[in-house]
């Protein structure tokens, strides 16, 4: 099951049940934060970090966030040193976008564990350290709180069909999309209309609403999949599902990828176990690398011999079932041979 599904039912964690020894460190507590939303780190990051090498783990994920602002640091992360509440509580905000970044700052901590009261404040955070229990205990609470939210949502169509969004897409009205003032942009969300129970998956593409007490615009087409046009506004919860390249399209679930060609080349994302035909896949990594030969599941074998820079994307679309195997290689000569299965994703008609 989804790891959204394995929510603790405690709200609010008691501040003197927070554990004495153990304490996690700065670079593994964001990594476990991170990693819990399945965002990808596919754009081009910031390199300010000068303590963490671009061959250690967490190198590009930690100078991500630097660059999108989920982390303060600008150069010295201090990876190794224990991680305090202040720091733990701020990237859980953010990372979950409960609120535009502008108000997710330190001073900010009182009013948001006011809204969502996953720990008792003290003015002492910065000198309490956590460990990993502490640290998922606050997620799972965060996250529970957050899928149990009612929302004001709407739509917009015709009038903005055609349109730019302010991620550089076409507004489509008929395709499966939606505005949200703060999720990262391909950003999928499961929004489930409280009065029937309907469920629709849509992707954020765009920017919005700008009326006061509204939360999401669903394009027409993903409105009417779970409410009559008519009703205009209806109550919603949202289930943010993570990123449409960490999630698969047909079945929801979480995929997992090869990312090392070798110790010191790494995907930005790399290729998954699993994937379903007609899909584009893109490959990028943090080094130049080449793509040698991919082998389709009938037994031929393309011949690529395609090198791909850092700041480049390989794309490719499988359009037969079954298995394929890339061989992916490096300036120096090694190469790393890596299998994905291509399926038929069912699509389930209501």
């Amino acid at each position: 099951m989804r790891r959204f599904l394995l929510l603790i039912l405690v709200l609010a964690i008691p501040f003197p049940l927070f554990a004495e020894e153990d304490y996690i460190t700065r670079r593994n507590g964001f990594m476990i934060i991170w990693e819990s939303i399945q965002r990808a780190t596919y754009e081009p990051y910031k390199e300010d970090i000068v303590d963490i090498g671009n061959d250690e783990y967490g190198y590009e994920e930690i100078n991500f966030a630097v660059g999108r602002g989920i982390i303060d640091e600008k150069n010295y992360f201090r990876p190794n040193e224990k991680l305090n509440m202040e720091d733990a509580l701020l990237w859980i905000f953010r990372t979950r976008n409960i609120r535009d970044l502008f108000f997710m700052q330190k001073v900010n901590i009182p009013g948001m564990l006011s809204d969502y009261p996953i720990i008792e404040y003290s003015d002492d955070f910065a000198n309490v350290y956590v460990t990993i229990k502490d640290l998922n205990g606050l997620m799972y609470a965060l996250d529970d709180i957050l899928m149990k939210e009612i929302h004001e949502v709407s739509y917009y169509a015709d009038d903005f069909h055609g349109n730019g969004t302010a991620f550089g897409d076409t507004f489509d009205m008929y395709a499966l999309t939606a505005a949200h003032r703060t999720y990262p942009s391909n950003t999928l969300v499961k929004v489930t209309n409280v009065d029937n129970r309907k469920s629709v998956v849509v992707r954020i593409n765009d920017r919005g609403p700008y009326v006061d007490g509204r939360d999401m615009d669903l394009s027409l087409a993903a409105f009417e999949k779970i409410a009559d046009r008519s009703n205009g506004v209806i109550s919603a919860t949202f289930q943010r599902l993570g990123d449409e390249f960490m999630i698969d399209t047909c079945t929801e679930d979480i995929l997992r990828f090869q990312k090392r060609i070798t110790r010191n080349v790494r995907f930005h994302r790399g290729i998954p176990h699993m994937w379903n035909k007609g899909e584009t896949l893109y490959l990028g990594a943090n080094k130049y690398f080449v793509v040698r030969s991919i082998q389709y599941p009938d037994g031929f074998v393309h011949k690529v011999q395609n090198w791909v820079g850092p700041k480049e994307r390989f794309s490719f679309t499988p359009e037969q079932t079954g298995y394929y195997k890339f061989v992916i290689g490096n300036k120096d000569g090694r190469s790393r041979e890596m299998g994905m299965m291509v399926r038929q994703c069912e699509v389930v008609v209501e």
